[in-house]
């Protein structure tokens, strides 16, 4: 395989009703600096129907190119459908990388065409570099059971591709009015031709936490001893009006369900506050929280490598000073004295 062929970043931009998955402007954030290194064009690359007016904010967001696929065809996400297309621009315009977001959608189709093309794919990718001179793509994550981060090289097949954790990398201010150019694209499948039918959409109706969208978390881990520890959790978060947020092994506990988890097998988190209450700081968890705007870690041990990662640490145990935050700030928010 000759490397000389292959140029450029490209984002796989998911879409859902006509609006843009977030991820998908961090991940054209995140092209944007790999493409300036190598000295490439970034694109985006848009499958749906009704979907070329979108260009523009894929523009706005720090794309040269768009590549669009507008057909009835694919007004729903199928794998079959949606894989030919990215095939169809890859064998076509021969990318160098291409990032995905780290989704249902973006998760199952990367698998897809890697196993087509064939190519390498590095799944969950948490931290994206490039080589300047070889256009190596750097993929990290972690390994071992978030012991240690591994950085996945495709050193023999193009494009290089990795699907990329949502909240993990940050979006660039949106430019108005920057333009690129759109290339419009097509490709002859049929619906007779699908394997596949969308029969029903059914929607989630379960109102869920969106621990991801809150703007202070308290999470704890399993140095609070039991699920009736924890509850220093749910208090410190009842008084700041935060959402709870824990750790692998409380889950896996039992003491709270799976959504509320932070770290790579949970939920990725950007608070503008992020506690962090008995938890030791396995890099399975910090990958989830390091994007946070402050992050304050209680721990007895003050070697726990939680106090790498955080902002502001306390030595000491929980269940003393937890009791003593919840008091003064309820005591500064509510203008009155609480017993804990």
């Amino acid at each position: 395989m000759s490397f000389e062929d292959y140029s450029g970043v490209w984002v796989f931009i998911e879409e859902n009703e006509g609006k843009i998955a977030p991820v998908s402007l961090e991940l054209l954030g995140a092209g944007r600096t790999l493409a300036d290194k190598r000295g490439v064009e970034l694109a985006g690359i848009i499958i749906g129907e009704n979907v070329t007016g979108l260009s523009d904010t894929v523009f706005e967001y720090g794309a040269d190119k768009v590549y669009v696929y507008d057909q009835p065809i694919f007004q729903l996400y199928r794998t079959e459908s949606f894989m030919k297309a990215l095939l169809h621009c890859s064998e076509k315009y021969k990318p160098e990388i291409i990032l995905y977001g780290a989704t249902s959608t973006g998760k199952d189709l990367a698998s897809a065409v890697a196993t087509d093309l064939p190519t390498g794919l590095t799944a969950d990718t948490t931290e994206l570099d490039v080589e300047e001179d070889t256009g190596l793509l750097l993929a990290s994550r972690p390994a071992f059971g978030g012991n240690i981060m591994a950085t996945i090289l495709c050193k023999k097949y193009r494009p290089q591709m990795a699907t990329v954790r949502p909240k993990v990398m940050k979006a660039l201010q949106p430019e108005k009015g920057r333009a690129g150019q759109l290339i419009a694209e097509q490709i002859d499948i049929k619906e007779d031709d699908m394997r596949t039918k969308v029969l029903k959409i059914v929607r989630e109706t379960t109102k869920k936490i969106r621990i991801d969208e809150a703007d202070i978390v308290v999470a704890g881990g399993k140095g609070l001893g039991s699920e009736q520890g924890f509850e220093l959790v749910h208090q410190l978060a009842k008084t700041l009006g935060a959402v709870v947020g824990a750790s692998r092994d409380v889950v896996e506990a039992g003491w709270i369900e799976h959504h509320h988890q932070v770290g790579q097998t949970g939920v990725t988190v950007t608070p503008k506050i992020y506690f962090a209450i008995g938890i030791s700081g396995a890099i399975q968890h910090i990958v989830g929280m390091k994007n946070s705007g402050m992050i304050i870690a209680i721990n007895k041990d003050p070697d726990a490598a939680i106090f790498n990662s955080c902002h502001y640490g306390i030595v000491g145990d929980a269940f003393e000073i937890v009791p003593l935050l919840v008091k003064e700030f309820h005591k500064a928010l509510h203008g009155e004295e609480v017993e804990v």
